[in-house]
């Protein structure tokens, strides 16, 4: 635990970090899209679907 006094707001001025993070609606801190809802549920969704074929599968084969 660092020793140190706290700076005005509050964080350790060698440990609290420069910044909270990028401002919520930064279009600037998303790139890809990549974890968006949307495309977390798609990816969620499909591999709901790959499960089932594979259980199909199975039920062919076994």
């Amino acid at each position: 635990m660092c020793r140190s006094p706290a700076m005005a707001n509050g964080r350790c001025r060698m440990h609290g970090g420069k910044s909270p993070g990028a401002p919520m609606g930064n279009a600037n801190a998303r790139k890809h899209g990549l974890y968006t809802a949307d495309a977390v549920a798609e990816r969620r969704e499909l591999a709901g679907l790959l499960r089932s074929m594979r259980g199909v599968i199975e039920e062919v084969d076994g």
